[in-house]
Parts: structure tokens; C-alpha cells; sequence
């Protein structure tokens, strides 16, 4: 099973204040199930993982009813308030729907990067190790040192770094980011998304820019915790669908030491539908 585990969808009349801005034309518009069922097609992709990018349980919600009625959708990662007084009850209520495979807070917009780390986000993460959800964290290279804590206050919840924290790319920089994420990587239940590379490379899109940071996530991950998504339409802002797909293929094919073809299926797809949990096609 080849599955996307990075793809978002939105509708503009729920995001009125929020992100895209109308400068950027190239994703600011609805986007749904029909947009990227061709793509998905083309490229072989059989399922993928419907992720927030509001901060709202409403638009949770309507992800899950978008999975209802969209068969190739096997999980949606929502938002809940870590600190509400009810977050373990909303969480509680989300985990009825099947669909619901995690719960990410948008961690890199809010203002102290330490907000995480903090004990009063210990009864939502209970709620979700009682659910078996998975975490996705959004991070930039900065807060890795305070997602490292709260993972290691939770070692029973299950965490994902979404694309790989975000490196500076386009600055060609490697550390602290590496050294940061190796951090991570050394918890046995951390794992991390190859994914939303592109659009933090600027104009450095090719192979030789971003070997470096795929072979570091391979060095510290290995290749059993290790997902690919593609953060469509997001996406959009660097390249189309099909190209990323097959520069990940590429660069795959490029690591050190060379993996093996279970390697790559699992890459592709093997990591996370085990990690979330999604059905065969």
C-alpha cells in the first residue's frame, strides 16, 4: 500500500483571518477530495492521511466527515486545545469516529516555543496513549529541545515530527537542527515525516539540496520510522504532486546505506499505515 501521510484539505469560508493569505494565489482556494484524487491516481498513491491546519475541532469534524464519504482518506489527524480544561473530553468525544487516527497542535504558531512542555498538557496526552492517537508535531528547528521533554514525559504516546521540523534548507544549514532532532530520534517512539521539504528550500529545489537532510533523517531515524507525505497543496507553493513524489523516490534511491526494497515500501507506505493504524486497501 503506497499512502500519503502528509495531505491537507480546506474550504476559505472557514478561514477568514487565516492562513493562505490571498498573495499566495497558487493555494488560496478550496481544496478537496476531487482536486486530489487525480494526482493521487497518476502517481499510484492508494491512501492518504487528511491533516489539520486550523486550529479548530469544528473543522476536525468536517475533515472526519470529508473522510466518511472519500474511501482513499484511511485516517485524519484533528486539533484539540492541549491546555482546556476539557481537553481530555474532547478527545474522548473525537475518538468515537474510527477515522481519527491523531491530534496535532499547531505548535509553531504559537508564541512560546516551551509550550509544550508544560504538565498541564499531561491529561490530553493521556487521553490520547488511552486512544492510541498519534501525535503530530508542527515544529521549527527551535522548539525541538522542548518537544524532546514532553516526549520523554510521555514515552507511552506515539509522535511524529512533521516535516522534519522544518530545516533551513534554503540556508543550506544543518545544525542545530541535526543535532536537535537526534535528540528525538534516540526515543524509540518518535518518528518523522519526509515531507514539506521543498517549500523550505527557496530556490534551492534540486537533489544535491536536500540529499543532505534526507540522508541525515535516514542516519537518524532508519527506515522503519521514517514516513513520506506531501504536504499537498502546500505543496504548491515549490512544485507540483508527481515531481515530488518521484525527487523523494530519487533521493530514497540515493541514501546511505542503500535500503532495501522492504525499505522503500515501508517509506512509501509501510511506516505509516502502521503507525496510524490504517486499513488495507
Amino acid at each position: 500500500m503506497r499512502v500519503d501521510a502528509h495531505q491537507h484539505f480546506w474550504r476559505l469560508a472557514d478561514r477568514e483571518g487565516q492562513w493562505p493569505p490571498p498573495s499566495l494565489a497558487a493555494i488560496h482556494r478550496d481544496f478537496g477530495p476531487e482536486d486530489l484524487e487525480p494526482q493521487l491516481r497518476a502517481c499510484g498513491i492508494d491512501a492518504t492521511v487528511l491533516v489539520q491546519s486550523l486550529p479548530s475541532v469544528e473543522d476536525t469534524r468536517w475533515m472526519l466527515s470529508v473522510a466518511a464519504r472519500t474511501p482513499w482518506v484511511r485516517g485524519v489527524v484533528g486539533w484539540v486545545d492541549f491546555k482546556a480544561t476539557d481537553a481530555a473530553a474532547q478527545i474522548d468525544e473525537l475518538a468515537r469516529d474510527p477515522a481519527l487516527r491523531g491530534l496535532r497542535p499547531m505548535l509553531q504558531d504559537l508564541p512560546r516555543d516551551d509550550w509544550i512542555d508544560d504538565p498541564a498538557c499531561a491529561p490530553a496526552a493521556a487521553a490520547m496513549q488511552r486512544h492510541d492517537l498519534v501525535f503530530d508535531a508542527l515544529v521549527l528547528p527551535r522548539q525541538l529541545p522542548a518537544l524532546g521533554r514532553f516526549a520523554r514525559r510521555h514515552p507511552g504516546l506515539r509522535l511524529v515530527v512533521d516535516h522534519a521540523a522544518k530545516p533551513f534548507i534554503a540556508r543550506g544549514e544543518l545544525e542545530p537542527w541535526r543535532t536537535d532532532l537526534a535528540a528525538l530520534a534516540a526515543l524509540p517512539q518518535v518518528h518523522c515525516k519526509v515531507s514539506g521539504l521543498l517549500t523550505e528550500a527557496g530556490d534551492r529545489l534540486d537533489d544535491a539540496a536536500l540529499r543532505p537532510y534526507v540522508q541525515a533523517l535516514w542516519e537518524l531515524f532508519g527506515p522503519r520510522r521514517l514516513l513520506w507525505g506531501s504536504d499537498w497543496p502546500v505543496l504548491r507553493l515549490a512544485a507540483d504532486y508527481a515531481p515530488w513524489w518521484h525527487q523523494a523516490q530519487r533521493l530514497a534511491s540515493q541514501l546511505h546505506p542503500a535500503p532495501a526494497a522492504a525499505d522503500l515500501d515501508a517509506l512509501f507506505g509501510g511506516n505509516a499505515a502502521a503507525l496510524y493504524r490504517l486499513t488495507p486497501c
